[in-house]
């Protein structure tokens, strides 16, 4: 067997382990988004509705103050912020429908992404049938990006296009090298991308308040009803507090 030959035969086994471990690795960070975002939804239902409308009597408390001293300053800002966290809340919480992202800034910087992204891989630039289908899912891409205003992502679809494997056409082993090497950059870089994104959201609130609670829970324990009774028993005393103050 010639030595590109057993190269090529390395490299494919190199390549097929990095699939099965970036394949693994988007398991498990698609799963654990999953579970969070239930966790989030279980949270909400059972006591973020609960905290909004706290933050919503606490704002209505803040309000009829503010309107008792309209020459207090301090008052005015207290119920202003008062306000702006009972509406975060009731928003969070879902009880309110949350006010649309506003449309980004399309600056000249995007527009010049854009344009070198088009030059690179529009489909309608393709010489064969065959490089036109793998453009065309990669300009879909792009249009994604823009119209999200993520200059990086497009930058990095630009990056990603001129390392592409499949720009490989050959079935050569010297080809077949040259894709191989180039799939395998690709993979590392993906498995790079996932660690990072893993790593994100277990550094999150939401994150580290899952594992609490069904620690808690796994120990028989129940924190979220537990919380629900005190919250509870606050509005309570907050509606008291609003009919005095009123």
């Amino acid at each position: 067997m010639l030595p590109e030959e057993q190269e090529l035969i390395r490299l494919e086994a190199e390549q097929a382990a990095l699939e099965d471990q970036v394949t693994t690795a988007e398991l498990t960070l698609e799963t654990s988004k999953t579970e969070t975002a239930q966790f989030q939804h279980r949270y909400h239902q059972t006591v973020g509705r609960l905290y909004a409308q706290l933050d919503e009597l606490d704002a209505l408390i803040a309000r009829v103050q503010a309107g008792l001293s309209p020459d207090d300053a301090a008052a005015q800002a207290h119920a202003q912020a008062a306000e702006q966290q009972a509406k975060a809340s009731a928003e969070e919480s879902g009880l309110i429908e949350a006010q649309p992202a506003p449309p980004p800034v399309i600056t000249a910087e995007l527009k010049r992404a854009f344009k070198k992204a088009a030059m690179l891989m529009h489909p309608d630039r393709a010489s064969t049938d065959a490089e036109r289908l793998r453009r065309t899912p990669l300009m879909t891409q792009v249009n994604l990006a823009y119209e999200r205003g993520d200059q990086q992502a497009i930058e990095k679809l630009v990056l990603e296009y001129g390392q592409d494997p499949e720009a490989i056409t050959g079935g050569d082993v010297a080809s077949r090298i040259v894709k191989c090497i180039r799939r395998i950059a690709q993979l590392r870089r993906r498995m790079g991308e996932v660690q990072q994104q893993m790593d994100a959201m277990q550094q999150t609130e939401i994150f580290h308040l899952k594992q609490t609670i069904e620690e808690t829970e796994a120990m028989g324990g129940d924190p979220l009803g537990d919380l629900a009774k005190q919250l509870m028993q606050e509005l309570s005393e907050r509606k008291i507090q609003l009919e005095i103050a009123r």
